[in-house]
């Protein structure tokens, strides 16, 4: 289960890499143009990815992506991995000249989450690129591996809205163990996120609403109180 919130939080932090692509790019081309680079981009980093839409506004800082839906390789199954609705990010353009980011307000919808074990029992958010690693090069820090990576400081986002559907897990060896769970959580907000400490509130959220999906999945009983704890938040 910590695993499982590492990684959630690694994800958002690719969603924000997604963005800074976006900003950096704007000024080469146009949006259709954009979304391919994008696309392209991810590609090159083993994610088969659609963009349905995606607007970058020459006017205000606001960067806004549709549809945005990752599958799964051919050996998990090549179904969807996560859709994403809708990401919608307003940030702050003096921060980022001076290299740094500041979102005022990050929407995000994660409208599906599938967790597939293929035939040789392997788990595909434990794959390829979206491995968490045994030891993170910033010292257990994901923000510190983001700058590192990036050459971004993340200063915080203002105000953090989060919807999540369902989350599905798929066992490719043994279909009776598929399981289903919706989350429905709505527009969540969360203020002044800084660290994975401020995330907490979404942490025990999920973990209250998903039912013993992850443990039935992992195969780990605990409490929500104790996968707190071994996130140390």
């Amino acid at each position: 289960m910590k695993r499982i919130f590492k990684w959630l939080f690694r994800l958002f932090l690719a969603a924000v890499v997604l963005v800074i692509i976006a900003v950096v790019v704007l000024f080469l081309s146009y949006n259709a143009l954009l979304r391919v680079v994008i696309e392209r981009q991810a590609q090159k980093n083993g994610f088969d990815v659609d963009i349905g839409s995606l607007n970058v506004s020459l006017f205000r800082p606001v960067v806004e992506i549709k549809d945005f839906k990752v599958r799964n390789s051919p050996e998990f199954g090549g179904t969807t991995f996560f859709d994403l609705p809708e990401i919608h990010v307003e940030y702050d353009r003096d921060a980022l000249a001076h290299r740094e980011l500041h979102f005022k307000l990050v929407r995000v919808n994660l409208g599906e989450l599938d967790i597939v074990k293929n035939q040789a029992g392997k788990t595909n958010i434990f794959m390829g690129n979206l491995k968490v690693p045994a030891k993170p090069s910033g010292g257990g820090n994901p923000l510190a591996d983001f700058k590192k990576q990036s050459g971004f400081d993340f200063t915080g986002i203002d105000e953090l809205n989060v919807s999540i559907g369902k989350m599905k897990y798929i066992d490719l060896g043994n279909q009776r163990n598929n399981r289903e769970q919706d989350i429905g959580i709505d527009e969540l907000v969360i203020p002044h996120v800084k660290t994975r400490a401020d995330l907490i509130g979404l942490a025990a959220d999920i973990a209250l609403r998903s039912n013993g999906f992850f443990e039935s999945v992992f195969g780990q009983k605990q409490s929500s109180l104790d996968t707190l704890k071994q996130l140390g938040l």
